[in-house]
C-alpha cells in the first residue's frame, strides 16, 4: 500500500441479517473495488467510534452497518465525535432524513410536500384521510419493528403525546414502491417492486421527467452535498408518487441487481464523490 494513498474506514456489519438482502455481500463487492483508490479498514458499528478516534484515517464511509436503534448509544458516540473532530463522513452527518429519525414526514406533511399524510400529535389524527387502516410506526423504528395497522374505529382511541414518539399513517393501496438511488445530487439507477407484497424482488425501473423531478425534490431539500441517499417512494391510487421514506443513513442499495455498466457507473460516482470529500477536508 503507497503512503500516499488515503485511508478510509468502512463501517459495516458483514453479520447482519435483513429480510432478503444480503448486505454482506453488498459491502464486499463495495470495498473490493474501492481498494483501486484507497486503502481500507473495515470495522463494525460499535468499533467505529474508537478506531477513528486512534488510528489516523482520512474518512469514514457508513455503509451496511444495520439499524442504529441496535446499537443506538454506539452510533450518538460516533456521531457526536465526528462532528466535533470536523472528521469526514460519507454519507454526510447533516441529514434531515432517517440519520435523525423519521420525525421529517411529520414536517413534509405539513409544508405540503408529495408525502404520505403523516402526524403525530392526537390533536391532528383528523387532517387524516378517512381510510379503513392506519399505520403506527414508532419515529426511530426501522425494518417495521414496532410497526402495527390499526383499524379506523381506534384511531379516536390513540394517545399520541405520552411516552415515545410515533407517526400514524394511512395504509395506503399503492400499485408499487420504487426507489430512486444518488451519489451526492446525482440521479444513478431506479429499481421498483412490481408486487406490493414483495417488497424486496426488485427489478430495474426507467423513471420518467416527472419521476426524476420529484425524487430531485426531496434531495433539494436535505441538507447533504456528499454521500448516497435513496428516495423510497410508493405509485398511489391517482398514479402520483408519494414518499416513503428518505433513507440518508446506510441505504441498502441492490448492487446484485444491476448490469455491469450500471454497477460500474455508480462505483465510478462513489469513487468521485469520495475524493472530493477528501480534497475539501
Amino acid at each position: 500500500m503507497a503512503d500516499d494513498r488515503p485511508r478510509l474506514l468502512f463501517v459495516t456489519d458483514l453479520a447482519y441479517q435483513a429480510k432478503g438482502r444480503r448486505y454482506c455481500d453488498e459491502d464486499i463487492f463495495l470495498t473490493s473495488r474501492l481498494r483501486a483508490d484507497f486503502d481500507l479498514a473495515l470495522c463494525h458499528p460499535l468499533d467505529a467510534a474508537a478506531l477513528m478516534d486512534r488510528a489516523g484515517f482520512d474518512a469514514v464511509v457508513v455503509r451496511n452497518s444495520g439499524p442504529v436503534l441496535h446499537h443506538q448509544a454506539a452510533y450518538d458516540d460516533f456521531r457526536a465525535r465526528a462532528l466535533a473532530r470536523g472528521v469526514p463522513v460519507c454519507t454526510q452527518l447533516t441529514g434531515k432524513g432517517d440519520q435523525v429519525g423519521k420525525q421529517y414526514l411529520v414536517d413534509l406533511t405539513a409544508q405540503g410536500f408529495p408525502v404520505i399524510p403523516t402526524v403525530d400529535r392526537s390533536q391532528d389524527l383528523g387532517l387524516l384521510p378517512e381510510v379503513a387502516e392506519y399505520v403506527v410506526k414508532p419515529k426511530l423504528g426501522a425494518d417495521s419493528a414496532g410497526l402495527e395497522f390499526v383499524p379506523r374505529e381506534r384511531l379516536r382511541t390513540l394517545v399520541l403525546d405520552e411516552g415515545p414518539g410515533v407517526l400514524v399513517q394511512p395504509r395506503v393501496d399503492f400499485r408499487y414502491e420504487v426507489s430512486f438511488y444518488y451519489v451526492d445530487h446525482t440521479f444513478q439507477y431506479a429499481l421498483y417492486a412490481p408486487r406490493p407484497d414483495r417488497r424486496w424482488q426488485l427489478e430495474r425501473y426507467g423513471p420518467t421527467a416527472a419521476d426524476l423531478e420529484f425524487a430531485d425534490r426531496f434531495i433539494a431539500w436535505n441538507d447533504i452535498d456528499h454521500g448516497i441517499q435513496r428516495v423510497d417512494a410508493c405509485r398511489a391510487p391517482d398514479g402520483g408518487l408519494l414518499l416513503v421514506e428518505l433513507e440518508d443513513l446506510n441505504p441498502y442499495l441492490s448492487l446484485d441487481l444491476l448490469d455491469d455498466a450500471t454497477r460500474d457507473s455508480f462505483v465510478a460516482s462513489l469513487k468521485a464523490s469520495l475524493h472530493r470529500l477528501l480534497d475539501r477536508a
